[in-house]
C-alpha cells in the first residue's frame, strides 16, 4: 500500500498528537551543568566569550548548587582556577583549592546533587598544556604521559576525598583511568565513579572554553595527545581501552561535529555515554543569534536533541539552565 492510504502527516497534525510519538525526549535530567571557579574571585566575572557565563567566586557554590536542583538539572562539572600556577600544575593538589572547595560547599547544600570534577592539570600549570613537560626527542617540550597520570591520580583521590560523586579525567594521557582506578580503590574510594573523556579530539571549538578557564596552551597545540579530527575507528579503540581500564561512564568531545563519533561508540559500549556541547559550539549559537539569523532557543534545542538522537544518555551544555526551563514539565 501506499499514497494515498498511507500518510505519515496524520502523526504531525497536532502539538499533542506529535509528543505522543515522540522518538527521542530532552529533559532536565539529561543535563550536566560546567562551572568554573576562581580561587581569587569575590564576585562573578563574566566571560566575554561565552554570553551568560562566569567565572565565579567560591562563595557562589552554595547558590549554584540550589539553582541547578530548582531546575531540575542532577548535576554539575567543576572546573578551577587558582590563585597561582607552577610549570607541574601542582596546585591542582591543594585540598584547599577552588575545586575541592566547591565540591565541599555544593555537597553540603544539596547532597543529592550529582557532582562532577574535571580532573587535568592544564588549568593549573603556567603553560596551559595537559600535563608534566619534558624535552622530547627532537628536543622540543612535550607532555610526560606517564609522569602525568600520578599527579592525576593524586588529583582524583583529592576529589574524591572531598565529596565528588564523580572524577573525570580531560587530559588524553594514556592509561589514566587504570592508575586513577587504582588511586580510588587504594584509598578507599572504590565507589567513586569515573567518567572518562575517552574520545576528545584536538578541535578549535574550544576556544572560550580557554578563556573561561584561562588554560590556552602558551606554545604548541595539543595535537599530540588529544586526537585528530579525521579518526573514528581510533575512537572506538579509545573508548574500549578506557573500558577496560575501569571507566563507568565514556564521554566523546566536542559533540555538534561528531555525531558520527557518538553513535559509534553508542553502538560499541553497554556504558553510559556522555557528550560536551563545548563552548565553542555554545558561542556560535549566541554569535547567530544576536546577528538575527536564527531563533536562540529553537536552534539550541535542536542541537541538544541531535546529541540525544546521536546516542547520547546525557550531555555537558552551557545551555544547561535555559534547555532546562524549557523543557521541565
Amino acid at each position: 500500500m501506499g499514497f494515498p492510504t498511507i500518510r505519515p502527516r496524520r502523526l504531525r497534525r497536532t502539538k499533542e498528537l506529535r509528543a505522543l510519538v515522540r522518538e527521542t525526549l530532552l529533559r532536565p535530567s539529561h543535563l550536566v551543568y560546567p562551572l568554573f571557579f576562581h580561587a581569587g574571585l569575590t564576585e562573578k566575572r563574566p566571560i566575554a566569550t561565552m554570553p551568560g557565563i562566569f567565572q565565579l567566586p567560591l562563595s557562589a557554590a552554595r547558590a549554584e548548587a540550589k539553582a541547578m536542583r530548582e531546575r531540575g538539572i542532577l548535576g554539575c562539572i567543576l572546573f578551577g582556577l587558582p590563585k597561582e600556577k607552577d610549570p607541574g600544575g601542582t596546585t591542582g593538589l591543594d585540598p584547599d583549592g577552588p575545586v575541592p572547595v566547591a565540591i565541599r560547599e555544593m555537597k553540603d547544600a544539596c547532597p543529592e546533587l550529582v557532582v562532577m570534577a574535571d580532573v587535568c592539570v592544564d588549568e593549573y600549570t603556567d603553560h596551559g598544556h595537559c600535563g608534566v613537560l619534558r624535552r622530547g626527542r627532537d628536543g622540543a617540550m612535550d607532555v610526560d604521559n606517564d609522569a602525568t597520570i600520578r599527579v592525576l591520580a593524586e588529583m582524583g583521590v583529592l576529589f574524591a576525598k572531598a565529596g565528588a560523586d564523580v572524577v573525570a579525567p580531560s587530559d588524553m594521557m594514556d592509561g589514566r583511568v587504570g592508575k586513577i582506578r587504582e588511586a580510588l580503590d587504594s584509598a578507599g574510594y572504590e565507589d567513586t565513579t569515573i567518567l572518562s573523556y575517552a574520545v576528545k579530539y584536538a578541535s578549535a571549538f574550544y576556544g572560550p572554553f580557554r578563556d573561561a578557564a584561562d588554560c590556552a596552551p602558551k606554545f604548541g597545540d595539543r595535537a599530540g595527545y588529544q586526537m585528530d579530527p579525521g579518526n573514528a575507528r581510533e575512537a572506538l579503540r579509545e573508548a574500549r581501552l578506557d573500558e577496560e581500564e575501569g571507566a563507568d561512564m565514556l564521554m566523546v568531545k566536542p559533540a555538534l561535529s561528531y555525531l558520527d563519533v557518538i553513535r559509534a561508540v553508542r553502538e560499541a559500549s553497554t556504558l553510559p555515554l556522555g557528550a560536551y556541547n563545548v563552548s565553542g559550539e555554545y558561542a556560535m549559537l549566541h554569535a547567530a543569534a544576536q546577528a538575527g539569523m536564527l531563533d536562540l532557543d529553537r536552534a539550541m534545542l535542536e542541537v541538544l536533541l541531535s546529541i540525544r538522537r546521536a546516542g547520547a544518555d546525557f550531555i555537558l551544555t552551557y545551555h544547561a539552565h535555559r534547555a532546562a526551563e524549557l523543557t521541565s514539565g
